[in-house]
């Protein structure tokens, strides 16, 4: 079960309500730096601006790839550890809009975490530590520490062996 907190909303969709969610500066910020940070080729560069300007947690050399596009509404609920990285065009999104409410959820990315390209992760959901996500996934579930998950939606593969076992 992902983790998120829901809203709900009356009379039309919560799309609809989106500033009264969240004010209006705050997303046209965050749609600015965040197609900046898009097509940033400098790794570094990219992490500051999304550590400063989006307040996001981004460990030390963590590559987020050419593309990955990052939740416009409340990316400070992104959290990726370090030496990780993002493939190209992956999205991490932390709410969902639905017709009676909306959801906002954490994304946690551990450490040494490879996400391959185009997956989408959804709200409320944990990546472990030494966790590989195959490209082009659904991950809509959390995904243990050293395993390899791919699919669409996400299952575990197999777990990773530990290299003290090999």
């Amino acid at each position: 079960m992902r983790r998120t907190e829901n809203h709900p909303v009356h009379q039309v969709n919560s799309l609809w309500q989106l500033y009264q969610t969240v004010p209006f500066w705050k997303v046209f910020r965050n749609v600015l730096v965040i197609e900046l940070c898009r097509v940033l080729p400098f790794f570094s560069w990219k992490n500051v601006l999304y550590r400063r300007m989006l307040s996001m947690t981004v460990g030390r050399e963590t590559a987020i790839a050419y593309k990955v596009m990052v939740d416009l509404l409340f990316p400070e609920r992104i959290k990726i550890g370090k030496n990780s990285i993002i493939g190209y065009n992956t999205t991490l999104l932390t709410h969902e809009y639905l017709i009676e409410e909306f959801r906002v959820g954490d994304v946690e990315i551990g450490d040494s975490v490879m996400i391959g390209a185009n997956t989408t992760i959804l709200p409320g959901v944990r990546i472990g530590s030494g966790a590989v996500v195959g490209a082009g996934s659904l991950v809509n579930r959390d995904i243990p520490a050293n395993t390899f998950a791919a699919g669409n939606p996400v299952r575990i593969i197999r777990e990773r062996k530990n290299e003290s076992e090999e």
